[in-house]
């Protein structure tokens, strides 16, 4: 299974960079999470309508 971590920092560096080269570094991923829930969003929207339009044809 591939992941997303980097290795350990060398030696002398800070175990815990700030909030904003976390995020960065993860900017990638948490675009593509985003872009996966907006097609879930947006497919379930369309199931639901079709659902409707049937349910009003009835």
């Amino acid at each position: 299974m591939h992941t997303n971590r980097r290795p350990e920092p060398p030696d002398g560096s800070p175990k815990n960079p700030p909030v904003r080269s976390r995020l960065a570094r993860r900017g990638r991923t948490l675009l593509s999470s985003a872009l996966r829930g907006a097609a879930y969003a947006t497919g379930a929207g369309l199931v639901g309508l079709g659902f409707w339009l049937i349910e009003q044809r009835l």
